[in-house]
């Protein structure tokens, strides 16, 4: 008679392998997680870059005048940027008599921080805002200077 040799790990053998486990996971988890606000902050970046510059080229084309009117939920925020103007900037159907833009495709691109794609004003024109305006979302827009910023409060907190 033949002993069948039965072969396997031990629990010693086991338990070296879960605790390598632990401890890569460990030191690798860590950086990964900061890769959601460092893209966050790339799409934010990015958004700004976009509606400033667009914000700028409507400003070209309206006698230097920036895009006044904040609109709401029916009629979109900067409507002025989303549809087609005239040079007083009033809004209508691409034609001749609404020959400037609409300077951005769809609506007004989402904050990445909420998803939020409102638009507030600021709470004092001509000032850079040091915090939220309104509901927290979206952006504050100065339709004084024609500056856009972030509304939510990650992007006003001070390391």
């Amino acid at each position: 008679m033949s002993q069948k040799v039965r072969r396997g790990f031990t629990l010693i053998e086991v338990l070296i392998v879960v605790v390598i486990m632990a401890v890569l996971a460990a030191t690798i988890i860590p950086m990964f997680s900061s890769s959601t606000e460092d893209a966050k902050l790339s799409s934010l970046k990015f958004n700004m870059h976009t509606l400033r510059s667009q914000i700028e080229l409507y400003k070209l084309h309206h006698l230097g005048k920036y895009p006044d009117q904040i609109g709401d939920a029916t009629n979109g925020y900067l409507p002025q940027l989303t549809h087609a103007t005239d040079v007083n900037g009033n809004t209508g159907d691409p034609g001749p008599n609404f020959p400037y833009g609409p300077y951005l495709d769809g609506d007004i691109p989402p904050n990445p921080f909420d998803g939020k794609n409102t638009v507030t004003q600021v709470n004092l024109n001509g000032a850079k805002p040091t915090g939220v305006s309104g509901t927290a979302g979206g952006w504050q827009y100065d339709p004084a200077t024609g500056a856009i910023w972030p509304n939510n409060p990650e992007y006003y907190e001070t390391p």
